[in-house]
């Protein structure tokens, strides 16, 4: 089994900075990627940005050159710097654990834009 913490959502207002982390813990041998997804209210789950097992990263075109995610992998853990962030960037935003067999996925993080 794998548990997911995510931490660092919150309230900011336009062009301000967030940065998300999500620890991984269990049997987390042989992941494939990590990543982030964000839902919005009556939206669809999408993939905000995931960096692959060597290193490779992936990036939605409204978040990219504002948004960087990278991982540690001594400490089991992916970050998601998000800058100059807008209102449409509201969401919760949910970390996922690709493995060959399955995903597994975090409670979510409030992370809402707002003046």
């Amino acid at each position: 089994q794998v548990q997911l913490v995510e931490s660092g959502g919150g309230l900011v207002q336009p062009g301000g900075s967030l940065r998300l982390s999500c620890v991984a813990s269990g049997s987390i041998s042989g992941i494939n990627a990590m990543g982030w997804y964000r839902q919005a209210p009556g939206k669809q789950r999408e993939l905000v940005a995931a960096v692959l097992g060597g290193g490779s990263t992936n990036y939605a075109s409204s978040v990219k050159g504002r948004f960087t995610i990278s991982r540690d992998n001594a400490k089991n853990t992916v970050y998601l710097q998000m800058d100059s962030l807008k209102p449409d960037d509201t969401a919760v935003y949910y970390c996922n654990v690709e493995f060959p067999w399955r995903n597994y996925w975090g409670q979510g993080t409030q992370v809402t834009v707002s003046s």
